[in-house]
C-alpha cells in the first residue's frame, strides 16, 4: 500500500472506532458536505437507515438541523433509526416510500434523498423528492439502476449524482480533510459508531450473507 494513501488514527480514536468509520464516515462525510450541504431546516431521506452506513447518515444529518426520514424493514428497524436521529420511520413493507415521504413532508418532498439500494428504490426515491430536490445514489446493493428517461427529472427540475468516494479522497489534502471532520464529529458526539455484530475473519462469508439478507443493523467488524 503505497503510504500516500494511508491516513494516520489519532491516539484518541480506537482501533475499533476507526474499523468501523474508515469507509462509512468518509463516505457519510462526502455524501453530508460535498455532494450536498446539508443545511439546518432541511429535509432528508435515508435508505436503510438503520444499517451501518443509514445510522451514520442518520446521525450526522440529524446534527447538522436536518429533519430525517428514513426507509426500514422492520419496527425493530425502525426504532433502531429513530434512537440514531431518523425523526420519522418509513416501513416500507408496509406503505409506499415515496407516498409516505410526500405525506410526512406535507406534501412538499424531501430535500435530498440518499440512496445506497440502487434498482429497487431508485424511482420512488425520485417520486420522494420535492420540486428541485437532489438524488445522491451512492450504491446498488439491488442492482444497477435501469436507464430511464431523464424527462422524469424534468417534471421537478430534479438533480441526481453518482459521486464516487475515491475520487474525492485521491487528493491527499482534501482526503486528510475529510477525515478530520470525521473524527471531529467523533469528538463532539455528531456520530456514535456501535459495533452491532463481532465476528472472526473466517466468517467473512457470514457476514457478507446476513448484509445481502438484510439482515444487519448497524456496523459489522471482523476481527483476526
Amino acid at each position: 500500500m503505497p503510504a500516500a494513501w494511508l491516513t494516520p488514527i489519532p491516539d484518541d480514536i480506537a482501533d475499533e472506532t476507526a474499523a468501523v468509520l474508515m469507509l462509512k464516515g468518509m463516505t457519510a462525510e462526502y455524501l453530508l458536505h460535498r455532494i450536498h450541504t446539508v443545511r439546518t431546516g432541511e429535509s432528508v431521506l435515508v435508505h436503510a437507515a438503520a444499517g451501518g452506513m443509514g445510522v451514520l447518515l442518520c446521525q450526522w444529518a440529524a446534527a447538522l438541523g436536518a429533519m430525517v426520514l428514513g426507509t426500514v424493514s422492520t419496527p425493530e428497524k425502525a426504532e433502531i433509526a429513530r434512537a440514531n436521529g431518523c425523526d420519522l420511520p418509513i416501513l416500507y413493507t408496509q406503505t409506499d416510500l415515496a407516498d409516505a415521504a410526500q405525506s410526512l413532508t406535507g406534501e412538499h418532498g424531501v430535500d435530498v434523498v440518499y440512496d445506497g439500494i440502487g434498482r429497487d428504490t431508485f424511482l420512488k426515491s425520485v417520486e420522494a423528492l420535492s420540486t428541485f430536490g437532489h438524488l445522491v445514489s451512492y450504491g446498488q446493493t439491488s442492482g444497477d439502476v435501469a436507464p430511464f428517461d431523464l424527462t422524469l427529472l424534468a417534471r421537478k427540475s430534479l438533480t441526481v449524482s453518482r459521486p464516487n468516494l475515491f475520487h474525492y479522497a485521491q487528493d491527499t489534502g482534501v482526503r486528510a480533510e475529510m477525515a478530520a471532520r470525521v473524527w471531529g464529529a467523533v469528538r463532539a458526539g455528531r456520530i456514535r459508531p456501535e459495533v452491532a455484530r463481532r465476528l472472526p475473519l473466517r466468517q467473512a462469508a457470514e457476514a457478507h450473507r446476513a448484509l445481502e439478507a438484510r439482515e444487519t443493523t448497524g456496523a459489522t467488524v471482523l476481527l483476526p
